[in-house]
């Protein structure tokens, strides 16, 4: 009964997705946990962004790779302001932010989950 339970929570938390913090949020989190900010940028007719967010950020797997190391933060153009005056030219486009608010990096576009792992996994 428990294992069951078990599987309709991890289940329902990937369809859920992954859960971002709005930047102000993000920042106050990041003063008691020290972790990095990963900010997604992505815009409503995106079509690499829904790749992104269907085939990557919704598995439960990488969701839990990217609350382990990042507070997350999604920021769409079309409807938001973007923090610390970056300025875009490509989404999706992922910024890291360190705690005295620097750009440490930056990955523009869309990958696979092992991709993404990779091109992350350093990130401190």
């Amino acid at each position: 009964m428990n294992r069951f339970i078990l599987i309709l929570v991890f289940s329902f938390s990937s369809l859920w997705g992954v859960e971002f913090h709005s930047y102000a949020d993000a920042l106050e989190i990041q003063k008691t946990n020290k972790k990095i900010i990963m900010i997604k940028i992505v815009r409503d007719d995106c079509r690499y962004c829904e790749n992104m967010q269907t085939n990557v950020c919704e598995n439960a797997e990488m969701y839990k790779w990217l609350e382990e190391r990042f507070i997350l933060v999604k920021v769409n153009l079309d409807k938001n302001d973007v923090p610390l005056d970056i300025k875009v030219s490509f989404t999706p486009s992922f910024y890291f932010v360190n705690k005295d608010q620097q750009i440490v990096k930056m990955i523009p576009g869309a990958w696979s989950i092992e991709d993404f792992k990779d091109l992350t996994r350093g990130i401190k």
